[in-house]
């Protein structure tokens, strides 16, 4: 039996439709982190207290992320990212994270549509930058070594979205002090995202910050970009809704 080309291709076409289904209802949402409730904080609708975090693999492999206890193991291949389950809009993210190679990249994406651009592989939003200490040394370019607070936490709009920065590097913000740590040893982040506003604090003290970003609502992702990073002890503190355009 002869099969005409147009047959063949339609066939084709319903065989990687299905085997592509089949692989993305085998990866389940990663559970990692917690929302939490403060004490004085009145609860958004539906949000409960320590309730498990959800994550949902975008454009990476399937074995990109993986759980060691309570610390969530990015393997940094291929680049892209992780989103949560749901989207935010104010609130405050706590998150601890170390790199395992000098001059490791990676960071997280906070208000995304979470749909990541082709060629970069990586969606837009505002990121906060998670570069390892050695990245400067590893990036030395005609003799010129980039500053130090390139590493340290800058903020910035990715993919069209703009922002106005608090410590300008262009159209980026640079952090005013380097907090960081190198390789192999934890840092601590907490961003406080409310009405188009952050606030980076870097091992306990707020060194940077953006205003008017053009969005401010969608995804919180994770990035892999190259580099094994650890996560671990990230919390979620979602804030009631508040002045948007």
């Amino acid at each position: 039996m002869k099969y005409s080309s147009k047959t063949i291709a339609a066939g084709l076409l319903l065989l990687f439709f299905f085997a592509g289904s089949r692989e993305a209802r085998s990866q389940k949402p990663l559970e990692f982190g917690k929302a939490v409730i403060l004490k004085d904080v009145t609860p958004v609708a539906g949000q409960k207290n320590n309730a498990p975090l959800l994550w949902v693999n975008v454009n990476t492999s399937e074995d990109t992320w993986s759980k060691r206890g309570g610390i969530l193991v990015c393997s940094g291949h291929p680049i892209g990212v992780m989103r949560s389950e749901k989207q935010y809009e104010n609130f405050i993210l706590h998150v601890e994270w170390m790199h395992v190679e000098p001059g490791g990249n990676s960071g997280v994406f906070v208000w995304s549509d979470a749909n990541p651009d082709e060629k970069s592989r990586l969606p837009n939003g505002v990121e906060v930058q998670m570069l390892e200490l050695d990245w400067v040394r590893l990036n030395t370019k005609d003799g010129v070594v980039p500053p130090i607070a390139y590493v340290h936490g800058e903020l910035f709009g990715v993919n069209g979205v703009t922002t106005t920065p608090d410590n300008p590097r262009g159209t980026r913000s640079k952090s005013v002090e380097n907090r960081c740590k190198g390789k192999g040893e934890w840092n601590i982040y907490d961003v406080i995202c409310i009405d188009g506003v952050i606030k980076l604090s870097v091992n306990g003290k707020v060194v940077n910050g953006i205003t008017n970003s053009s969005k401010r609502k969608g995804y919180l992702c994770l990035e892999s970009e190259g580099a094994e990073i650890h996560f671990r002890n990230l919390k979620i503190i979602e804030l009631p809704a508040g002045v948007t355009k």
